[in-house]
């Protein structure tokens, strides 16, 4: 594809050498150039990328996408192109190199704190339920219609994305599903994608470590609304307080959805157990195998996806009902001693509550003995109140270690057990080793009794110090339980 071809959606500011110029590949990485590369210079949080030109220039790379100044030594049969921003103009340049494939795929954005990796996975095996070619761009895993390729971030960065995407359009595939982080929104990872639909879930504190406030964690979020096209629909939590604010100024077509108000797609719990819930949704009743009215909510956001998608009503409540959890949501194992645990991703606040009141509602006489922790290098503050929301809703806990990331171990449970009181210290234990905490709850639980390890889900492996070590909680469940 030619260089001017490429660069057809952004203004430049001046320009060096040849636009006529053959471009076979694109790059934000200078490690990733060679011959016939552009390489996009974008500032990031941590570096610079104008930082890196020399070395794109030694790979091999033939053109550069910059917003400083254009090189004085720019070497000959090198084309330089400045923009006023590379990051906000990468987005356009990427997805117009590959074709802009969501011109041609249905591409459903999911935003939220909690609950998009739920939606964005269910909506995937929905429409393939439904005899549907679809791709799924998630924190857990991406899918290729049905190939699976590692997920390494929850939206990856431009260049992965938009390959991902055109190889969804090579595959045959009708609909995308992805859900997008507030860094990738602030990132502008996003930028140039045409979506069909987006759904906001809700919000609560996360993130903070890179957003400082919540409001600024609330923008991010609702950019991505402002973003989206009068062809498009928006779907909004109208039981969250920041639900209606996400859609003020958004020119797509709004829907609501809710369990406890006015809403257009309704939904309401008749029978709950910890194999799933009987609903009344949409007027009609439907057996789905999740559990917890946060689970309802998430559902709900399915549903009014799929009939914005033109879905109908009964063929898309039967398909749900076929569908299954998420690999590490709120996902239970049984002791052959009569006790069970549930392994979910829950790693905020609200996320933590969430889970615990549904173990709540369905536990018979039992207790509930929780295992949790708080990420190394992320947000300091949330880590006395997981805490204390631990406490609240639990017989038991014990507190331990997630990913310690290069924090201490021991320095980030001390973070979290300053935020109880000498009542809530009563019932809590600290064990820094999670193989340890695990069977300690393990040992402690009686007949009926529900134990949740929450924080790491779907992750097989705990951080420390930069390396990756395996560590998966339901391998650790299932050996305290005598399973394996």
């Amino acid at each position: 594809m030619k260089l001017q071809e490429i660069l057809s959606q952004v203004q430049p500011l001046a320009c060096q050498g040849s636009l006529q110029i053959d471009i076979q590949d694109v790059c934000t990485d200078s490690r990733q150039a060679k011959p016939g590369s552009l390489f996009i210079a974008v500032k990031g949080t941590q570096t610079d990328g104008h930082a890196f030109i020399p070395k794109a220039i030694e790979q091999g790379a033939t053109a550069l996408l910059v917003s400083d100044e254009i090189p004085s030594d720019l070497p000959d049969g090198v084309t330089c192109v400045r923009v006023v921003d590379t990051e906000s103009a990468s987005g356009p340049v990427i997805t117009q190199f590959y074709g802009n494939p969501t011109k041609i795929l249905k591409l459903v954005g999911v935003t939220g704190t909690n609950g998009k990796t739920t939606i964005a996975t269910v909506l995937y095996q929905l429409f393939r339920a439904l005899g549907h070619r679809c791709g799924l761009i998630s924190t857990v895993c991406n899918y290729v219609d049905e190939r699976e390729v590692p997920a390494t971030h929850t939206t990856p960065d431009p260049v992965t994305l938009n390959r991902l995407l055109a190889e969804m359009v090579s595959a045959g595939c009708e609909y995308a599903f992805m859900e997008c982080s507030s860094h990738a929104i602030q990132q502008q990872r996003i930028g140039g994608l045409t979506f069909a639909g987006g759904i906001f879930t809700n919000l609560t504190r996360d993130h903070l470590d890179y957003h400082k406030t919540f409001e600024n964690y609330r923008d991010a979020k609702k950019l991505f609304f402002d973003g989206l096209s009068k062809e498009a629909f928006a779907i909004t939590n109208a039981d969250d307080r920041n639900g209606m604010v996400m859609v003020q100024n958004c020119a797509a077509t709004v829907s609501t959805y809710s369990v406890r108000t006015a809403a257009d797609f309704k939904a309401r719990i008749l029978e709950e157990s910890l194999e799933g819930m009987l609903l009344e949704m949409d007027g009609m009743e439907v057996s789905v195998r999740f559990v917890g009215r946060f689970n309802v909510q998430n559902l709900l956001a399915v549903y009014g996806a799929a009939r914005k998608l033109g879905v109908g009503r009964e063929e898309a409540l039967q398909a749900l009902s076929t569908l299954h959890p998420v690999n590490g949501r709120f996902e239970a194992i049984r002791s052959p001693k009569g006790f069970s645990a549930i392994v979910d991703y829950a790693h905020t606040p609200d996320a933590l509550v969430n889970v615990l009141e549904a173990i709540n509602e369905i536990k018979r006489n039992g207790r509930v003995i929780t295992v949790c922790g708080a990420g190394g290098n992320r947000d300091k503050g949330k880590r006395p109140i997981m805490a204390q929301e631990a406490a609240n809703h639990s017989d038991h806990v014990i507190i331990t270690s997630d990913n310690p990331r290069f924090e201490e171990p021991a320095d980030i449970v001390n973070d979290m057990l300053a935020g109880l009181d000498e009542k809530q210290m009563q019932k809590t234990l600290s064990i820094v080793d999670r193989r340890e905490a695990i069977r300690t709850a393990a040992a402690m639980a009686q007949p009926g009794d529900i134990i949740l390890v929450a924080g790491k889900g779907h992750e097989p492996y705990q951080e420390v110090k930069g390396v990756k070590h395996h560590f998966d909680d339901h391998e650790e469940i299932r050996k305290a339980f005598g399973l394996e």
